[in-house]
């Protein structure tokens, strides 16, 4: 199993907004380059990029919820 890791630390989300659905479920493809999330850092939004292609398991962090820089947050197999 893969995993996408934070970036940075600050708050992840992982929608794009509160009413958007997830950017990923389970079960759907993922490519290098894919947003898997994003991670607020002081009022500015970060993309999460994915690292690493698979089929997208889990998220591993809870959305808005606070994350460290390398805490895995979302799992590909």
């Amino acid at each position: 199993m893969s995993q996408v890791l934070s970036p940075l630390p600050g708050t992840f989300y992982k929608k794009p907004s509160p009413d958007a659905a997830p950017y990923k479920s389970k079960g759907d493809q993922v490519a290098v380059g894919d947003t898997i999330g994003l991670v607020e850092v002081m009022k500015t939004f970060i993309e999460v990029k994915s690292d690493a292609s698979g089929t997208f398991r889990e998220y591993l962090a809870d959305d808005s919820c606070p994350v460290m820089a390398g805490q895995p947050i979302a799992g590909l197999e």
